[in-house]
């Protein structure tokens, strides 16, 4: 018999191998699909009915975010089309169950530039008054973090990813893997930023050597997630700025920073690393000042005169 305990572990395994899916996304697919497991009484997958499922998308989105369930749903969605292809099962029963539902738009928020200016300032002060190397070698890592996040738009999961071979300070470009093991290169347009990359590379060569990543902790591991998010809280405490920041609003500011000088929002996407340009899109909305500019300036009532 079909079931979901012994199929969920084959599609899994089948994302990993052929479709060559990265540890955080087969992460996502496991626990979202254990939890559908959990939520259907039948035992073979062919006792699986459209409202069967449409009970359990129900359910989610009583008790998660739009932007969770809809995540959810899009990992049974896949697991279902991957049983049709290999004909386990003959009626996919999510052809005949609406998926798609309409979300709040929620625009990305950004860190005006003269915090980001105050964020790097007070970063680059206590890189003066380091004393012993330990402290130098911290904040030489925590200003190369900041300094990419905000130069490149890399996701906070990329940057942590970056290895040694990655990081081409002679060409000045940086190899980024992205959502769905996607490769990109993106040039480090500025010289400063190459600068502190190289000092930092110089002086922890060590570490970075052991531990394989370019990023690396205080034990020569991996530098984690949690610790990017924990370093901008602390500066962000130093510098007396009182607005919570994430590392992905340095990726949000990045583009619509550039959308608003004009770039061509098709660069801005290849940048990004979105595999469509309607998720970059949501950075049109975002550039007010830009809008403001341009109603102010180029609005033909500007020519009526009474």
């Amino acid at each position: 018999m079909d079931t979901l305990e012994t199929l969920i572990p084959s599609y899994i395994e089948f994302c990993k191998c052929q479709k060559m899916l990265d540890e955080k996304t087969l992460k996502a697919y496991s626990i979202d699909l254990k939890q559908f497991q959990k939520s259907i009484p039948a035992s073979s997958v062919l006792q699986i009915t459209p409202c069967t499922i449409e009970s359990f998308i129900s359910m989610l989105h009583q008790e998660y975010k739009p932007k969770t369930a809809k995540r959810k749903i899009s990992s049974v969605k896949a697991f279902f089309h991957y049983l049709e292809c290999k004909d386990i099962v003959k009626i996919n029963p999510m052809n005949k169950v609406q998926t798609k539902f309409r979300e709040p738009v929620t625009l990305p928020k950004i860190i005006p530039l003269h915090t980001i200016e105050t964020f790097l300032s007070v970063m680059y002060k206590q890189k003066k008054l380091a004393r012993s190397k330990y402290q130098k070698k911290c904040i030489l890592r925590d200003i190369a973090v900041i300094e990419l996040l905000f130069s490149t738009g890399m996701r906070i999961s990329e940057l942590c990813s970056l290895k040694q071979q990655d990081i081409d300070l002679y060409e000045k470009n940086i190899l980024i893997y992205g959502k769905g093991a996607k490769e990109r290169k993106i040039q480090i347009g500025n010289d400063d930023v190459v600068s502190i990359l190289s000092e930092y590379q110089k002086v922890c060569t060590n570490d970075i050597q052991n531990c394989g990543y370019f990023f690396t902790n205080r034990l020569q591991k991996r530098l984690s997630e949690q610790s990017v998010r924990d370093m901008i809280n602390k500066y962000s405490s130093l510098a007396a700025i009182d607005m919570h920041i994430t590392p992905h609003m340095f990726r949000h500011s990045f583009a619509t920073y550039l959308l608003e000088a004009d770039v061509d929002i098709r660069y801005i996407q290849e940048m990004l690393g979105h595999s469509s340009i309607n998720i970059t899109e949501i950075y049109t909305h975002v550039a007010m000042s830009k809008q403001k500019d341009i109603l102010t300036t180029k609005h033909p009532r500007k020519k009526f005169s009474f």
